[in-house]
């Protein structure tokens, strides 16, 4: 039996691989700096370039049809849903008895933390209701504390300037929706659940009609949508976590992160603010040179026209989903890592964690799937590892192969999309008070672009952080 409270396995399957001294060293030395991961982009050309010349990382390769916020959209979505903070990397861990410190729904949970009540912390004491919203100095900001340290519901939401940015967007919609549905004649007993409803409702619509296409594809979406899930299916009350999931599949994203970005268009002096997303130079800098959280300055805000797409030719591509990191996630500051440990290179950090949850290869769940496998000819970069990692291939170094050599690196592929399409639908069909369960033909209601559906473009500017609101 599974428990919403903790992490679970959709598949009773033999690990990839012994916990051997061996294996750990084989997956720190396929994970780490300079290492077969790693994209070697040349961080000494500059934040600048890096956007500007592609040409300089060519096998760091731009996503056509992902925008740059597709990625940090998803790392919110991640701490919607699951937050880890007992398991130890490397060490193998009972999945079943470890806890999930957050509710496995798509509920905001991470946002609205207990409510009002639980957590008054969050909340405007003006306006019960409401949440805490402070300026950065020209735009919002998260509310923080006298050493900078966010007062919101997940710490992780505040790793960097674009995570951040898109939390304290939602804490500005639901604010909205407070005066919208008080403007209705709402009774004031019911004005925070009707706004907190109001916005849960149309994120949750946004993830299953703009994220998860852009992530597994229409086709995918669609056939599960339409015939049902065949491998995550938890009875009713027993929706849980699974680990493939979230030790494997869900970490496809950090491919997808460039190396730098565009914060804003104007928010530096009037000029542009460029930065890496971690440079080891930002550390103890009051308003550090890369995108970092856990700062405050007026130009530390986000232009979200370079993240999603505004219709005025100023959006940028993010990375394809492959076997290739941006080389600044191989040195990651150690206030972006919510347990404070080494190592600080992330793919070594997703790779150790496979042996934490005991993960299956890529081959034995798509065996398992009764899908087509990837042989050892398409890992030949693993044979030298001398480890048989070509054959019984770690799942997450699967799933960004899988989606490079099957999707070209546009999104993810068999095995990596099955999963992470089961597990999205799955959380939000059997969660009782999600649209999708509660009413299924509900369609959005918030002012929207176009009368069809209703984007993350549409939330942001109903939050009023729109290129339009901030005239810049």
């Amino acid at each position: 039996m599974t428990n919403p409270r903790f992490f679970g396995r959709i598949f009773k399957l033999p690990p990839f691989a012994q916990p051997t001294q061996q294996v750990l060293e084989a997956l720190r030395e396929l994970g780490r700096p300079g290492g077969i991961m790693d994209a070697k982009d040349p961080l000494h050309e500059g934040p600048i370039r890096l956007i500007t010349n592609p040409e300089l990382s060519p096998t760091n390769v731009d996503n056509p049809f992902n925008t740059a916020g597709t990625t940090f959209f998803g790392q919110f979505v991640d701490h919607d849903f699951t937050f880890d903070l007992n398991s130890r990397l490397g060490v193998p861990t009972e999945p079943e008895t470890s806890p999930n410190t957050r509710v496995p729904t798509l509920s905001l949970d991470s946002v609205y933390g207990g409510g009002p009540n639980a957590n008054p912390e969050l909340y405007d004491p003006g306006d019960r209701v409401k949440f805490k919203v402070e300026s950065g100095g020209l735009f919002e900001d998260l509310p923080r504390r006298t050493d900078r340290v966010a007062i919101i519901s997940d710490p992780r939401n505040d790793e960097n300037m674009m995570i951040s940015g898109i939390h304290v967007a939602f804490l500005l919609a639901h604010n909205r929706a407070v005066d919208l549905v008080r403007s209705q004649g709402v009774p004031p007993t019911r004005v925070f659940d009707e706004a907190k409803r109001l916005i849960t409702w149309h994120y949750q619509w946004i993830v299953v009609n703009e994220f998860l296409p852009q992530i597994i594809g229409f086709p995918m979406a669609a056939e599960i949508m339409r015939h049902g899930r065949k491998f995550y299916r938890p009875a009713a009350g027993q929706h849980f976590m699974p680990v493939e999931f979230q030790g494997a599949v869900y970490r496809f994203g950090h491919s997808m992160v460039r190396p730098s970005y565009r914060a804003n268009l104007a928010g530096d002096n009037g000029n542009p603010f460029f930065g890496f997303i971690f440079d080891p130079a930002g550390q103890g800098q009051p308003d550090p040179v890369d995108l970092r959280g856990r700062a405050r300055a007026p130009r530390r805000f986000i232009g979200w026209q370079t993240f999603f797409n505004f219709n005025d030719n100023q959006v940028r591509p993010n990375k394809r989903i492959d076997t290739k990191i941006s080389t600044t996630l191989f040195n990651l500051p150690i206030q972006a890592i919510a347990t404070g440990d080494p190592p600080t290179a992330l793919p070594q950090r997703n790779l150790l964690r496979h042996v934490t949850w005991s993960l299956p290869s890529g081959q034995a769940i798509a065996r398992a799937m009764g899908i087509p496998v990837l042989g050892p000819d398409v890992f030949p970069e693993l044979k030298a590892l001398n480890v048989g990692f070509d054959a019984n291939t770690p799942l997450w170094y699967y799933v960004l192969k899988e989606a490079q050599v099957l999707n070209d690196g546009i999104s993810l592929a068999g095995i990596g999309a099955r999963i992470a399409g089961e597990v999205f639908i799955g959380l939000l069909q059997l969660d009782p008070t999600s649209y999708l369960s509660a009413q299924p033909t509900w369609r959005p209601t918030l002012p929207r672009r176009t009368s069809d559906t209703f984007s993350i473009v549409d939330l942001l500017t109903f939050a009023q952080v729109d290129p339009a609101s901030r005239r810049q």
